[in-house]
Parts: structure tokens; C-alpha cells; sequence
């Protein structure tokens, strides 16, 4: 953010200011409490719609405006946040068979606008997500819903054609019937970028590349809050970038650090750290299916395999090309853990055996997949499954810019695949480009890839992630309108069996065998290769009050009780 843009924001926040001082409800607090701060972001959101965006940077955002019924807390435990409490058995909110979920609002919710939030809503978020034209990237547990019915206006009652399992988790975000717009245009909204919330700010303003501003919303539930004087979300670069502005002061957070950045930070002066193992992993995810193919279906990528990956043999033999230890050794200071599956915290926890560093058997199972050795030690297909001969042994690898970690992993990758005759090549691209939506063409959920390297999790209640990513009803195409994240195009009858198992099961213990059954194809058929396990590490200056780190949360999940001293 330059000089300029500084000046500018701080004009607009002080018209702000004026403007909310003469306001009938509390607007600026008038405790002692206060100040503006700037958050740094290595990655700009494409979008801020809840249902649209795939970048785990458009939720950092949107976390400062936009809520759901309920919320998770650092214990992982769920806490009402719009609804007045969370459902139960005890107090009426689940009904005997578990498939009517009862929410009553809390008094008086009203929007950043004005206006009353009503059962309404809740009803028109769940017909955008499942409106088969609306491109939201995943319904998964909102198809499962028969009706949402509104008995009155604060209250919510919510009836699946089934039990399912995770109900809680559903309606993490609500939208405004009145300010977005016809659902089938879900992808066109204004709301997108700039929404309407009911969250503790509300959007002032959004600069492309350079920063997007949220000043307090007047009509927040909690007299008095938030704190602060406006939040500034500052759009840099990269990571690097980030680290040199909390050491100078010039910034009061900075989001998503790795293991290696903490014994650089530790020292500085003013500088705190917030580390704490998290669901995060960095993985990659290989595409089973033809890469030039727009979206196929599930009986499409059988047809029509990646003429590399599509073999299996092939992806056991990167896993076994690639030294994980050592990439946690050279480049996280050995204070990350091998990647072993997706469930590696929580109650859901599966203890899968870490892959072996084995190149001689990586190689030998290329010559069995008919990879021979070509003149400068890079495969070529002779007798290969889906190759065809002559065809050389080269993928794509890429990940986001800016991010010096996984440009560093690229090149320990590379070179471990040359040591068994693969041929890795970088293309990497901005964080919107990757993770951009189905509407935005974006190559991820189009399918036109080889290999992608990135950081994805699960929630406290898995289903979604699970579900979202791997059962074979996943795969993004053009007649779901790219819903869904299974970007490997993977699919295995097992695996989805165990997933509808899970999600139907009220026995939680039930739940987490049929998760680790999930795990175990997954670790046996490799449509992700999982690299080392993340730890949820941010820095902050010790100006700031108020931090709480949550695991199972966005950074910005209390924000309206941050304050700078």
C-alpha cells in the first residue's frame, strides 16, 4: 500500500468516522480502546462470496463481515452466534429422529444496511448453494436438505430428507435475499465484492492490488464493539514481503507464516508468534484425468485417463521419488511432521504410516509402467498403459507466486524426480489464477493441469472436506457448475460408501472408522501425495489486545474484541 493509498484510506476512514458519529446506534467505541490496523495478505480474494470462493484468503477476509448461525471455537466446540443457542436434543432444537434442526435468532439481528435479518435468509442461502446454475464450489450436506421452513421470522427450522451427521456445521455463513441478487447470477453479484454482513465490520472500500478497508458496522449485536477504528487488509506481494513490514511496525498482523519464518521473527522487537498444530497439510493433487478435457465426468476420466497419472504404478512411484523428511529438514528446520492423510487432528484422527524414501523402487516401478530410460535420463513411454510411445515423461508442477516456501519445495521436487527419470516443469501462477472459481475459467476446476501444490483442510466436523474432495459425485463439470473440489477426478467405490456412512451415521465412533476406511484408499490409490502437516502460525505486533488463536477458524474469528493499546 503507497503513501497515497495510505493518505486516501485515512481520509475515507475520518469521513467515515464523521458520519458514523452521527448515527443514532453506537458506532466507534467510546472506551479508551481503539486505533486502526493493518492485517497483511500475501493473496488477493478473486471473490468474497462464502459459496463461490475456493481461496482459503477470501475467508481471512470475509471473517471481518460475514457469520453464520453458529461458530467453532479454540476448543472445537460449536457456539451460537446469530442463533440464540446451539441445537439439541435438551433443548428442543433436534427433533427425535435427528432430521429437523430448530435455530431461533438472537433479538433484534439486523444487516450492515439496515435491515432486519429474517429466517428469510437462511432459507434464500441454501436455495443459491443448491441452484444448479449458481457455480457455489461445494453443496455438500445442503442437498441433503428437503426444506427450510420459517414458522416466523426469527426462527429457522431446517428439515433433511435424512440423518445427517454433521448438521452443525451447515449455514456457516448466511447472504441477504435483498442485497445479492437472482441465484442462477450467483457469479455476477455485486454482494461478491462487497458484501452485506452481519460480522463486527462492514466493506468501506476494496482498491485492486492494493488494499480493501472495514470499518465498524453500526448495527452490530454487542453495544460498545468492535474496538477498533477500522481494519485495513493490506494486499502485499508476498510472504517475504510481510515479514519486513511487522519487523519495521509498519503492519499488525501478518497471516499465515510457516515453520521456517519463526526463528527469523522470534527475535524481533514488538513481534509476537501464534503457533499451534492446525488440520492444515501442503499436499499435491495429481489429475487422474486427460488434462484437455474441460471438466469430464467421472465416466469421462475412465474413458479418457491422464496419460501419465491415470497409471497407479506411476503415482507410487513420485511418492516414493520424494524425501520428505529431508524437505522438512532443509526448509522448515525439522519442526514440521511427515504428511500421512487428510485426518491427521482431531476426533476424527486416522494414523496412517508415513510413505518411504525408496527412488531404486520408484525407478523399477517406472520400468514396470513401461518408462524406459531416454538419452538424458528422462523417461520416455515404451509399452506404457495410456501413454503413447515416445511420449516423454514431463509434468507440470504448479503452486501460487509468492511464496518462497513452496518455490524452494519445487525445487527439491524437481530435482528428486530427475533422480528416477520424471521430469517435473514450473508454471506457477496467482493465488486467484489457482484458485479461482468454475465461472472464472480457472485451470484447477477445469481440470487442465498435471500436478498442483498447495495447503488444504478440514473443519472440526470433517464431512465437507472429506466428501467435498474425494467421493466420486465431486468432480467439478459443467453440469454441477463446478461444484465441488474433487480436482483429482478421483473415484473409488469404497471410498464413497464409507463417506455416505459417515455422513448418515449418528455414532460418532462409527463416523470415524468409515473416515479412516476413506483414508486408507486414499493413501493406497494417491489421488493426493500428502508432504508434511501444517502448523497455523501468524505474527502480530504486541500492540495489538485481544488475539485468540483458533485452529478451527478463520485469524479474524473475534475480531470485534481486538483492540490496540
Amino acid at each position: 500500500m503507497n503513501t497515497a493509498g495510505v493518505r486516501r484510506t485515512l481520509v475515507a476512514i475520518g469521513l467515515a468516522a464523521a458520519l458514523l458519529a452521527s448515527w443514532p446506534v453506537p458506532a466507534f467505541p467510546q472506551a479508551k480502546r481503539g486505533g486502526v490496523l493493518t492485517f497483511a495478505l500475501y493473496q488477493e480474494p478473486e471473490t468474497l462470496n462464502p459459496y463461490i470462493a475456493t481461496q482459503t484468503a477470501s475467508f481471512e477476509v470475509n471473517v471481518f463481515t460475514i457469520e453464520g448461525l453458529l461458530g467453532v471455537g479454540p476448543d472445537g466446540e460449536y457456539f451460537p452466534l446469530l442463533a440464540k443457542e446451539v441445537p439439541s436434543r435438551q433443548n428442543g432444537g433436534v427433533s427425535g429422529d435427528g432430521k429437523t434442526i430448530t435455530y431461533h435468532f438472537k433479538d433484534g439481528l439486523k444487516w450492515s444496511d439496515g435491515q432486519p435479518v429474517t429466517c428469510d435468509d437462511v432459507r434464500f442461502t441454501w436455495q443459491a448453494i443448491v441452484d444448479p446454475k449458481s457455480g457455489a464450489s461445494g453443496t455438500t450436506g445442503y442437498r441433503d436438505i428437503e426444506t427450510v421452513d420459517c414458522p416466523s421470522p426469527s426462527t429457522v427450522v431446517v428439515r433433511y430428507k435424512t440423518f445427517y451427521a454433521p448438521f452443525l456445521s451447515r449455514f456457516d455463513a448466511i447472504m441477504p435475499r435483498h442485497a445479492a441478487g437472482d441465484p442462477a447470477e450467483m457469479p455476477r453479484w455485486a454482494y461478491n465484492r462487497k458484501p452485506v454482513g452481519t460480522g463486527p465490520f462492514t466493506m468501506l472500500e476494496w482498491v485492486s492490488g492494493d488494499h480493501i478497508t472495514f470499518i465498524p458496522n453500526r448495527y452490530y449485536r454487542e453495544a460498545g464493539k468492535p474496538y477498533l477504528s477500522a481494519v485495513i487488509i493490506r494486499i502485499t506481494p508476498s510472504r517475504e514481503v510481510g515479514k519486513q513490514l511487522i519487523k519495521t511496525g509498519e503492519i499488525d498482523v501478518l497471516w499465515d507464516l510457516v515453520e521456517s519464518d519463526v526463528p527469523e521473527l522470534q527475535p524481533a522487537a514488538g513481534v509476537k508468534i501464534s503457533s499451534a498444530p492446525s488440520s492444515f497439510a501442503e499436499r499435491l493433487v495429481l489429475n487422474l484425468a486427460d488434462p484437455t478435457l474441460d471438466g469430464p465426468p467421472l465416466d469421462q476420466v475412465e474413458k479418457n485417463p491422464h496419460p501419465i497419472l491415470g497409471d497407479p504404478r506411476v503415482r507410487e512411484a513420485i511418492e516414493l521419488g520424494i524425501n520428505k523428511q529431508e524437505i522438512i529438514d532443509k526448509l522448515l528446520f525439522g519442526l514440521a511432521t511427515i504428511g500421512t492423510n487428510e485426518l491427521h487432528i482431531g476426533w476424527a484422527r486416522c494414523a496412517t504410516k508415513p510413505s518411504e524414501y525408496d527412488p531404486a523402487r520408484a525407478r523399477q516401478l517406472l520400468e514396470q509402467a513401461g518408462w524406459k530410460p531416454g538419452s538424458d535420463g528422462i523417461r520416455v513411454a515404451q509399452g506404457a498403459r495410456y501413454a503413447k510411445d515416445g511420449t516423454r515423461l514431463r509434468l507440470k508442477l504448479q503452486t501460487t507466486t509468492g511464496n518462497k516456501l513452496r518455490e524452494q519445495a519445487e525445487q527439491l521436487l524437481i530435482d528428486y524426480m530427475k533422480q528416477i527419470g520424471l521430469e517435473f516443469y514450473i508454471e506457477n501462477v496467482p493465488s486467484p489464477v489457482l484458485f479461482g472459481s468454475w465461472a472464472s475459467g480457472a485451470f484447477r476446476k477445469h481440470g487442465h493441469f498435471d500436478v498442483v501444490l498447495y495447503t488444504t483442510n478440514p473443519d472440526v466436523d470433517p464431512q465437507s472436506q472429506v466428501e467435498g474432495y474425494f467421493a466420486s459425485w465431486s468432480s467439478p463439470t459443467a453440469a454441477n457448475s463446478g461444484a465441488g473440489f474433487n480436482y483429482a477426478r478421483w473415484g473409488n467405490k469404497t471410498a464413497d460408501e464409507n463417506i455416505n456412512l459417515a455422513k448418515n451415521s449418528p455414532d460418532i465412533n462409527a463416523r470415524k472408522k468409515a473416515y479412516c476406511a476413506v483414508m486408507g484408499e486414499i493413501v493406497k490409490d494417491r489421488p493426493h501425495i500428502y508432504l508434511y502437516d501444517r502448523s497455523s502460525i501468524h505474527a502480530y505486533r504486541d500492540r495489538m489486545q485481544g488475539w485468540v488463536t483458533n485452529v478451527w477458524d478463520r485469524l479474524g474469528w473475534n475480531a470485534e474484541d481486538w483492540s490496540l493499546r
